[in-house]
């Protein structure tokens, strides 16, 4: 058995949801950035234990989790609200912690947009390290997100996914979310821009270290809403997507531009002083 870590603000309307797939769990915890909804109330009466901090990042309230509560079980995966547990995928990591050979492990997620899985252009797998062993990882902030800092006997892989609905509250929500994410985002950006690209890693290195390399050649190109839209449309075939999978290549492809919009913001401020 392993706990489950979630991390919520203002998440009464995915929060059920999420619940409700890991209600076999013994030990749920539900880290809230003092949400002004339901969020909490909706947990409780759900049996999950509530913990509160005041949001700083995503890699600071991981590692406030792992640091600061006290989980009944060493192992923790952590979820955000609208995402999704699978049962095969609790059969699977139940294996990984018997083995107990890495203190971290990467899952792949299944985007779902416009009612059906968006396979191609998701670039799916594209893994998130979320089953954790207590006192053995460490994460760091990574423009919007987190990334792993350190694991202490490093990271392994689990091909089995779980389901993510980050279009559960509309488009609009959507939308102002990654408004606030591409500002965070811009720093992260000049910051691929400075290291060095590792061109040996687009053929030799694992998958991970070949997605950072990529990703280092994305913020290099001119024109990068577009090479990103052709990137996901045409190179990852989200083409075969159908129509959500064209809408959501061009939300991507306009999440470039706010991205791009934020970083002559930076430049520009960087220059004035």
């Amino acid at each position: 058995m392993f706990s489950i870590l979630i991390l919520t603000k203002n998440e009464e309307a995915n929060l059920p949801g999420c619940l409700k797939s890991v209600e076999w769990c013994d030990d749920v915890v539900v880290l809230d950035s003092l949400s002004t909804d339901r969020t909490r109330e909706i947990a409780r009466g759900a049996g999950a234990r509530v913990e509160e901090r005041a949001f700083d990042d995503f890699g600071g309230q991981r590692n406030h989790a792992l640091e600061k509560i006290r989980f009944r079980h060493p192992w923790v995966f952590q979820l955000d609200a609208d995402e999704h547990f699978r049962e095969e995928l609790r059969v699977e990591c139940e294996r990984v912690i018997a083995l107990d050979n890495k203190s971290a492990y990467s899952v792949p997620n299944r985007i779902f947009f416009m009612g059906r899985w968006i396979k191609h252009c998701t670039q799916y797998p594209f893994p998130q390290v979320r089953l954790v062993k207590v006192g053995e990882v460490k994460f760091r902030k990574a423009g919007h997100g987190q990334a792993l800092e350190w694991a202490k006997h490093g990271e392994g892989e689990i091909s089995v996914p779980y389901d993510h609905f980050n279009f559960s509250k509309g488009l609009g929500d959507w939308m102002r979310k990654h408004r606030h994410y591409a500002e965070q985002e811009a720093e992260n950006t000049l910051q691929l821009r400075r290291e060095a690209i590792g061109w040996r890693n687009l053929v030799g290195g694992d998958r991970l270290a070949r997605l950072r390399s990529m990703k280092k050649i994305m913020v290099r190109l001119p024109g990068r809403s577009l090479a990103k839209f052709v990137y996901l449309y045409v190179i990852c075939r989200g083409f075969l997507d159908g129509m959500p999978g064209l809408i959501y290549c061009g939300l991507q492809s306009y999440y470039e531009v706010l991205v791009e919009s934020e970083v002559s913001k930076l430049r520009a401020c960087k220059t004035s002083h």
